[in-house]
Protein backbone atom coordinates (compact mmCIF):
# COMPACT_ATOMS: atom_id res chain seq x y z
CA UNK A 1 0.00 0.00 0.00
CA UNK A 2 0.98 3.50 -0.95
CA UNK A 3 2.29 5.80 2.34
CA UNK A 4 3.73 8.47 0.46
CA UNK A 5 2.33 11.71 0.04
CA UNK A 6 0.45 12.20 -3.43
CA UNK A 7 1.03 15.21 -5.87
CA UNK A 8 -1.00 18.06 -5.25
CA UNK A 9 -1.24 19.06 -8.77
CA UNK A 10 -2.53 15.38 -10.07
CA UNK A 11 -5.34 15.00 -7.36
CA UNK A 12 -8.92 14.62 -9.03
CA UNK A 13 -11.85 17.45 -8.23
CA UNK A 14 -13.26 14.70 -5.99
CA UNK A 15 -9.49 14.35 -4.35
CA UNK A 16 -9.31 17.59 -4.26
CA UNK A 17 -11.78 18.32 -2.06
CA UNK A 18 -10.90 15.85 0.36
CA UNK A 19 -7.79 17.63 0.75
CA UNK A 20 -9.03 20.90 1.19
CA UNK A 21 -11.54 20.03 3.81
CA UNK A 22 -8.74 17.55 5.27
CA UNK A 23 -6.25 20.85 5.03
CA UNK A 24 -8.67 23.08 7.09
CA UNK A 25 -10.28 20.17 9.56
CA UNK A 26 -6.43 18.84 10.40
CA UNK A 27 -5.18 22.16 10.68
CA UNK A 28 -8.15 24.34 13.06
CA UNK A 29 -8.68 20.84 15.02
CA UNK A 30 -5.99 18.23 15.33
CA UNK A 31 -4.86 15.57 12.71
CA UNK A 32 -5.78 12.81 15.62
CA UNK A 33 -9.20 14.23 16.25
CA UNK A 34 -10.56 14.50 12.97
CA UNK A 35 -11.41 11.10 11.17
CA UNK A 36 -12.08 10.18 7.77
CA UNK A 37 -15.98 10.38 8.64
CA UNK A 38 -16.14 13.93 9.06
CA UNK A 39 -13.41 14.75 6.29
CA UNK A 40 -15.61 12.71 4.10
CA UNK A 41 -18.55 14.77 4.98
CA UNK A 42 -17.39 18.19 4.77
CA UNK A 43 -15.66 16.70 1.23
CA UNK A 44 -19.34 15.94 -0.31
CA UNK A 45 -17.91 13.31 -0.84
CA UNK A 46 -17.77 9.21 0.47
CA UNK A 47 -16.03 7.13 2.77
CA UNK A 48 -15.05 4.65 -0.26
CA UNK A 49 -13.98 7.60 -2.41
CA UNK A 50 -11.91 9.17 0.00
CA UNK A 51 -10.11 5.87 0.20
CA UNK A 52 -9.97 5.42 -3.08
CA UNK A 53 -8.32 8.53 -3.90
CA UNK A 54 -5.80 8.64 -1.18
CA UNK A 55 -5.90 5.02 0.38
CA UNK A 56 -5.74 5.77 3.93
CA UNK A 57 -5.86 8.72 6.30
CA UNK A 58 -1.82 8.87 6.35
CA UNK A 59 -1.74 9.28 2.64
CA UNK A 60 -3.61 12.39 3.35
CA UNK A 61 -2.05 13.82 5.83
CA UNK A 62 1.01 13.38 4.40
CA UNK A 63 -0.72 15.16 1.35
CA UNK A 64 -1.76 17.83 3.56
CA UNK A 65 1.40 18.98 4.93
CA UNK A 66 3.42 18.19 1.39
CA UNK A 67 0.63 21.14 -0.51
CA UNK A 68 1.55 23.42 3.15
CA UNK A 69 5.46 22.87 2.48
CA UNK A 70 4.62 23.83 -1.18
CA UNK A 71 2.85 26.92 -0.40
CA UNK A 72 5.06 27.90 2.70
CA UNK A 73 8.37 27.51 0.17
CA UNK A 74 6.81 29.49 -2.56
CA UNK A 75 6.01 32.12 -0.54
CA UNK A 76 9.61 32.56 1.09
CA UNK A 77 10.65 32.11 -2.50
CA UNK A 78 8.32 35.12 -3.28
CA UNK A 79 10.01 37.45 -0.25
CA UNK A 80 13.66 36.35 -2.02
CA UNK A 81 12.49 37.42 -5.11
CA UNK A 82 12.23 40.90 -4.00
CA UNK A 83 14.01 43.59 -5.64
CA UNK A 84 16.68 45.48 -4.14
CA UNK A 85 16.93 43.24 -0.95
CA UNK A 86 20.13 43.90 1.26
CA UNK A 87 21.98 40.95 2.02
CA UNK A 88 20.61 41.53 5.59
CA UNK A 89 16.68 41.12 4.23
CA UNK A 90 17.57 38.28 2.07
CA UNK A 91 19.27 36.13 5.21
CA UNK A 92 15.87 37.57 7.34
CA UNK A 93 13.67 36.50 4.07
CA UNK A 94 11.83 33.89 5.89
CA UNK A 95 10.70 35.99 8.98
CA UNK A 96 9.06 38.32 6.44
CA UNK A 97 7.34 35.57 4.98
CA UNK A 98 6.09 34.22 8.18
CA UNK A 99 4.91 37.69 8.84
CA UNK A 100 2.30 36.95 5.84
CA UNK A 101 1.70 33.64 6.57
CA UNK A 102 0.59 33.65 10.33
CA UNK A 103 -2.09 35.87 8.89
CA UNK A 104 -3.38 32.70 7.52
CA UNK A 105 -2.10 30.34 10.22
CA UNK A 106 -3.39 31.71 13.54
CA UNK A 107 -2.41 27.95 15.32
CA UNK A 108 0.78 28.26 14.54
CA UNK A 109 3.06 25.66 12.61
CA UNK A 110 1.10 22.75 11.14
CA UNK A 111 4.55 21.06 10.73
CA UNK A 112 5.32 21.52 14.26
CA UNK A 113 1.53 20.49 15.53
CA UNK A 114 1.62 17.25 13.07
CA UNK A 115 5.27 16.40 15.34
CA UNK A 116 3.50 16.53 17.80
CA UNK A 117 0.57 14.11 17.13
CA UNK A 118 2.60 11.79 14.99
CA UNK A 119 5.79 11.06 16.87
CA UNK A 120 6.89 7.91 14.71
CA UNK A 121 9.55 8.88 12.39
CA UNK A 122 7.94 6.21 10.37
CA UNK A 123 5.05 7.76 9.60
CA UNK A 124 5.17 9.36 6.20
CA UNK A 125 3.78 12.77 7.58
CA UNK A 126 6.52 12.77 9.90
CA UNK A 127 8.92 12.49 7.25
CA UNK A 128 8.01 15.82 5.34
CA UNK A 129 7.35 18.19 8.56
CA UNK A 130 11.03 17.40 9.50
CA UNK A 131 12.11 17.82 5.96
CA UNK A 132 10.46 21.29 6.31
CA UNK A 133 12.65 22.18 9.23
CA UNK A 134 15.86 20.86 7.48
CA UNK A 135 14.93 22.73 4.05
CA UNK A 136 14.61 25.67 6.47
CA UNK A 137 18.09 25.13 8.07
CA UNK A 138 19.64 24.44 5.16
CA UNK A 139 18.63 28.03 3.14
CA UNK A 140 19.38 29.81 5.85
CA UNK A 141 22.75 28.56 6.03
CA UNK A 142 22.90 28.90 2.33
CA UNK A 143 21.30 32.60 2.48
CA UNK A 144 24.18 32.87 5.63
CA UNK A 145 27.25 31.49 3.27
CA UNK A 146 25.95 34.04 0.53
CA UNK A 147 26.29 37.10 2.70
CA UNK A 148 29.37 36.47 3.97
CA UNK A 149 28.45 35.52 7.52
CA UNK A 150 31.52 34.38 9.49
CA UNK A 151 30.26 31.25 10.42
CA UNK A 152 27.12 30.51 8.31
CA UNK A 153 26.44 27.15 10.23
CA UNK A 154 26.11 28.69 13.60
CA UNK A 155 24.08 31.59 12.34
CA UNK A 156 21.37 29.31 10.29
CA UNK A 157 20.93 27.33 13.62
CA UNK A 158 20.47 30.39 15.58
CA UNK A 159 17.89 32.26 12.84
CA UNK A 160 15.87 28.24 12.85
CA UNK A 161 15.69 28.56 16.72
CA UNK A 162 14.44 31.98 16.32
CA UNK A 163 12.53 31.70 13.49
CA UNK A 164 10.44 28.38 15.22
CA UNK A 165 9.96 30.02 18.50
CA UNK A 166 8.63 33.03 16.82
CA UNK A 167 6.36 31.18 15.17
CA UNK A 168 5.56 28.46 18.34
CA UNK A 169 4.55 31.53 20.50
CA UNK A 170 2.62 33.14 17.86
CA UNK A 171 0.13 30.64 18.30
CA UNK A 172 0.02 31.29 22.54
CA UNK A 173 0.40 35.12 22.33
CA UNK A 174 -0.14 36.88 19.30
CA UNK A 175 -0.10 39.79 21.07
CA UNK A 176 3.69 39.46 21.76
CA UNK A 177 4.61 40.29 18.30
CA UNK A 178 6.87 37.74 18.27
CA UNK A 179 7.67 37.49 15.07
CA UNK A 180 8.35 40.93 14.79
CA UNK A 181 10.68 40.71 17.82
CA UNK A 182 12.49 37.69 16.14
CA UNK A 183 12.63 39.67 13.32
CA UNK A 184 14.40 42.13 14.54
CA UNK A 185 16.63 40.12 16.57
CA UNK A 186 17.62 37.79 13.64
CA UNK A 187 18.77 41.17 11.59
CA UNK A 188 20.66 42.09 14.01
CA UNK A 189 21.97 38.51 14.50
CA UNK A 190 23.07 39.13 10.83
CA UNK A 191 24.21 42.82 10.76
CA UNK A 192 26.77 41.36 13.56
CA UNK A 193 27.67 38.29 12.32
CA UNK A 194 28.93 40.35 8.67
CA UNK A 195 31.46 42.57 10.76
Amino acid sequence: MNTTALDPDDLTPGARRVLDAAAVLFYERGITAVGVDLIAERSGVTKRTLYDRFGSKDVLVATYLAERDRRWRRAVREVLAAPGLTAVEKVTAPFDALAGWLRQSPRGCAFLNALAELPDPEHPAHRIATDEKRWLLGLFERLAGEAELADPATSARALLCLHEGALAMHAVAPELDCVGTATRTARALVRDART
